[in-house]
């Protein structure tokens, strides 16, 4: 082995060593954040009716007219997903027998809990046939915009009949975190990185979504009933809000 050989694994080792101090310290200075959503002590069941959590996220059983059911965590996702996952999962149907399902995925000391939900919507048969970041106005604690990304879906299905249709769906998500609110997966990742950086504070965040499947033809009134529900339900179990307009903050 040649002198610049020697010189090239001399570096490259020295760096695996530092780069490999580097993380130990950050392990060992890590801290867990404060979720942005209210946890409480409510066992959340899976699919074989067996306890899948003894935390749950407390999503209201009650939002405007709709009455909700917990609905059990499939057996894949709690395979797929760490252990220390903390999950709220409810469907709701309003008066007139609209349904939609809220449900919020909550990351622990493992942040693979969290990831881009564009693989689980594909990997489940949808297409996503648009993606437009906008925004849901909150009116509590005080007014402001909610960041979220709308996906708007399609998939064919059999009917009752037997017959190949075409079912469309709208998806609506965010990430939530101890005072931070995001619609995009990458801040939401570069958020997480700087907040270990500079605190070695872990953030918990949240994933939190919203999905609503309908006839063709109905994809205005059904988004304006969705923004309606998420308006009304946030306060209920999001504790991190976006800022207050400019009057209010003086």
């Amino acid at each position: 082995m040649n002198k610049q050989a020697w010189i090239v694994l001399i570096v490259a080792l020295s760096l695996v060593g530092v780069t490999g101090a580097f993380l130990g310290t950050q392990q060992a200075r890590q801290k867990l954040g404060t979720p942005g959503v209210k946890v409480v002590d409510v066992p959340i069941y899976g699919e074989d009716k067996k306890v899948a959590g003894t935390n749950s996220v407390a999503l209201p059983e009650k939002v405007l007219d709709y009455n909700s059911k917990p609905l059990p965590i499939q057996k894949v996702t709690l395979d797929w997903l760490p252990k220390d996952t903390v999950y709220g999962n409810r469907l709701y149907q309003a008066s007139d027998g609209f349904e939609l399902l809220n449900d919020v995925v909550l990351m622990g000391g493992d942040r693979t809990s969290i990831h881009q939900p564009q693989y689980c919507l594909t990997g489940s048969g949808w297409q996503i046939e648009s993606t437009e970041q906008t925004t849901v106005t909150i009116d509590r604690p005080h007014r402001y915009e909610l960041p979220v990304m709308k996906l708007m879906l399609a998939r064919n299905i059999k009917n009752e009949r037997g017959e190949v249709v075409t079912q469309r769906g709208i998806f609506i998500y965010w990430f939530v975190a101890d005072n931070q609110l995001t619609a995009d997966h990458k801040q939401r990742m570069w958020w997480l990185a700087r907040d270990m950086m500079k605190s070695g504070v872990l953030q918990r965040w949240a994933f939190v979504r919203t999905i609503c499947a309908y006839q063709p033809g109905q994809e205005e009134k059904v988004l304006k009933r969705m923004k309606q529900f998420i308006a009304a339900s946030v306060p209920e179990y999001q504790l991190a809000a976006g800022p207050a307009p400019a009057l209010l903050q003086k």
